[in-house]
């Protein structure tokens, strides 16, 4: 196993509050993507619904996952102004959020 080099990816999950519409999490994921191309440490940004069989979400619904070259570039983006902005709306719409940073381990067989 092998962790790649300097790379982290920060992975969110929403749970939204009752009642916010699927166009209001639609144009929240739009404004979410959008952070790719404002702020230069992140590097790609991916998102999606939980479609598991298990039904063990807990609620949670959405995962968003940025990736970074570094811990450095994750700082910069929590401290961004358009992160700032963007996550003051964000937070106003979910009752509940895990925030995960991690450097990703790659398994080599």
């Amino acid at each position: 196993m092998e962790e790649a080099k300097g790379v982290v990816k920060h992975v969110l999950l929403a749970k939204f509050k009752e009642g916010i519409s699927e166009n209001q999490i639609e144009e929240l994921t739009k404004g979410y993507a959008k952070l790719v191309d404002l702020i230069e440490p992140m590097k790609s940004f991916h998102w999606g619904k939980d479609v598991s069989i298990e039904n063990l979400h807990q609620g949670f619904t959405h995962i968003f996952e940025s990736t970074f070259e570094s811990m450095e570039g994750v700082t910069e983006y929590v401290a961004h102004p358009a992160h700032v902005d963007f996550a003051n709306l964000f937070l106003s719409h979910v009752e509940k959020v895990i925030v995960f940073d991690y450097k990703p381990t790659m398994v080599r067989v």
